[in-house]
């Protein structure tokens, strides 16, 4: 066909003589090799399956416990096969599977995974100890289900298979503390269309535990154009226990204020890496940002603007959010030091200096940064003051909660410029130098003490303070109960080792290792995950004194516009060490841990990344130090 009719053009090129015709038949034959190309091009696609417009796709399989990702030409832009994800290449791979932190008793993730509907999840808490306990488990499984939804966006296929969840607890509700036993046992199989999950715990916050798990033994493949798909394994078996019952992160609100959305951001990366301590740095020289009903003038004179403060509905809404997360704040108004603005309005109340050196120049000489501030010990107000401060604080605490009293930092040079300290101190025969203050220092803690067991109605209470040179080993004894105090060691590696020895319990908070905000000033060093997670925890003969550990971020090189990716991942590094204390170091630990930064932003926390794309994906083929 194609030779017959191109010797017809010819022929009728040949009658055809003058230029016009000779351009229209040219034009005519061009037009028509044209289209027999594209028909031929047609014919050629339909034979072969295929067209010259093809793509390279990922496909990842579990080769010795290691997800090895291989390139396949393809019509389409993206694998939406299962195998196209390595999410579920690492849901099952490997002896923890993708799991942070990894459990520490008994675990068995076997390789089958099976698909399921969001829309199919059932709940069964008949099983559980009594009602709170009930009503506990279904805000906590709301959180699991939303949870899941951020990783069917826009949406994700339904299934008829069935997940029942079933929960059971065998003590009564009661606040999360130190004692509170958050083991669990999780166990998956399939029945027909039905996935079965059984979680047992001894308490609410145990079987928390088990349902974040059980979150992380879930993966989604697919895409926007083909649709999102969950899976989870279907042969499982754990055991869990946590090694550290305090498993802490620290953000200072003073220095900068944060709003309540981002701390709850923030709690939620606590809760999906088993970290349990909320310590909110709430106050500080620079802002009181709490707006207390015992105490308006605190905020209104302390806090930044009337904008940036936490409100007392705030407060205790807080303390409800992380509580179904399985988080317990502990809230720290700092003092003597590091105690200035919220106090100046007592000499104009009639309540005197409640506070001394507030803002006082040249600031070197009277506190560690500026504004300087610090509390006027000398002044039975200060304490009545303080009380009002703690009787709020208590009023929505749990019962018995922990607090945190500050403690660090004192500048003995304030107190001792300070013409009415100076006085009393010679009128009481209390000598001028590092003793006498330090005797006044000590003062100051009892009598703050007081006033809040005082307003607790009992004294048995968890009383932590920074470490300072009234907590040095050699004098420790003179000046702090032990039997009442506990000490946040920040500097000095050997003195949680010295302070065990002597009794006391140990919260560690080592500044070289655990400040978050190092790096981003002056001559710090900045500490990467890896140095986080291999840091170990001291040997100690009484290992029951040293609680655990947390991370701080201090704010005064960082606000709400950066903190995500300044605390995470690398607060979750910690979680792992404070959960499973392991004996191995991070390197072993690499992709579980990238798997969970993942995690974590997919929850919505813009955490900074620790690796290139290339070595995410190419396991075990890219060594960064």
């Amino acid at each position: 066909m194609v030779i017959y009719n191109f010797t017809y053009a010819i022929f009728v090129y040949n009658r055809s003589k003058t230029m016009a015709a000779s351009i229209l038949i040219a034009g005519i034959m061009l037009l028509y090799f044209i289209v027999i190309m594209l028909q031929n091009a047609h014919v050629a696609a339909d034979d072969s399956g295929t067209t010259d417009q093809f793509y390279f796709v990922k496909s990842f399989k579990c080769i010795n416990n290691t997800c090895v990702v291989k390139k396949l030409s393809s019509v389409e832009k993206e694998n939406s096969e299962i195998d196209g994800s390595i999410d579920v290449c690492r849901l099952t791979c490997g002896r923890y599977g993708s799991l942070w932190p990894k459990p520490t008793v008994n675990t068995i993730i076997r390789k089958s995974v099976v698909e399921f509907g969001l829309d199919n999840v059932k709940f069964d808490t008949s099983k559980m100890a009594d009602q709170l306990s009930k009503e506990y488990m279904s805000e906590a499984s709301q959180v699991f289900i939303s949870s899941l939804k951020k990783l069917c966006v826009p949406n994700c296929v339904s299934y008829a298979t069935t997940p029942i969840i079933y929960i059971s607890t065998s003590d009564p509700f009661d606040y999360i503390k130190l004692i509170t036993n958050e083991s669990y046992n999780l166990k998956i199989n399939t029945d027909g269309d039905s996935i079965l999950v059984n979680i047992e715990a001894k308490t609410v916050y145990g079987a928390r535990n088990g349902l974040e798990t059980l979150r992380q033994l879930v993966a989604a493949y697919g895409s926007r154009v083909h649709g999102k798909k969950l899976v989870m394994a279907s042969d499982v078996q754990i055991s869990d226990r946590p090694i550290y019952a305090y498993r802490g992160f620290m953000l200072d609100t003073a220095r900068h204020y944060f709003p309540i959305s981002t701390i709850k951001r923030h709690i939620d990366g606590m809760a999906h890496s088993k970290l349990n301590v909320f310590h909110w740095h709430a106050t500080d020289s620079q802002s009181f940002p709490l707006d207390l009903p015992n105490a308006p003038l605190m905020s209104k004179y302390g806090a930044y603007s009337p904008d940036e403060k936490y409100t007392f509905k705030e407060i205790k809404d807080l303390l409800r959010y992380a509580l179904v997360r399985g988080v317990r704040i502990i809230i720290e108004i700092d003092s003597p030091a590091h105690a200035g603005n919220g106090w100046q309005w007592g000499k104009a109340s009639g309540y005197g200096d409640l506070a001394v050196c507030v803002d006082k120049d040249p600031w070197k000489k009277y506190c560690v940064q500026p504004p300087c501030g610090q509390l006027n010990p000398i002044n039975t107000n200060t304490y009545k003051w303080l009380g009002k401060i703690y009787k709020d604080l208590i009023n929505v605490l749990p019962k018995g909660e922990a607090f945190h009293m500050g403690g660090d930092e004192v500048a003995l040079n304030c107190w001792n410029t300070t013409t009415e300290i100076i006085d009393w101190m010679k009128k009481n025969n209390r000598s001028l130098d590092e003793e006498g203050y330090f005797d006044l220092w000590s003062q100051f803690h009892a009598y703050s003490l007081n006033e809040y067991d005082k307003e607790a109605g009992n004294d048995k209470s968890d009383i932590i303070v920074w470490s300072s040179g009234l907590t040095e080993p050699k004098i420790i004894e003179k000046y702090l109960d032990k039997k009442r105090f506990t000490v946040e060691v920040w500097e000095g590696s050997n003195i949680p080792i010295e302070l065990v020895k002597l009794g006391y319990k140990v919260i560690i908070a080592l500044n070289d290792v655990y400040y978050l905000d190092h790096g981003f000033w002056g001559s710090t060093n900045y500490h990467n995950w890896k140095l986080i997670y291999n840091n170990e925890i001291p040997k100690v003969d009484n290992p029951n004194l040293i609680l655990g550990a947390e991370t701080c971020m201090w704010s005064e090189y960082v606000d709400d516009n950066a903190v995500d990716s300044k605390v995470w991942p690398r607060a979750a590094a910690l979680a792992e060490r404070l959960w499973s204390n392991p004996i191995t170091n991070a390197s072993s630990a690499e992709y579980r841990f990238l798997q969970h930064h993942k995690r974590l932003v997919t929850l919505g926390l813009k955490a900074d990344t620790v690796t290139p794309e290339w070595c995410y994906i190419h396991e075990g083929e890219c060594v960064l130090e």
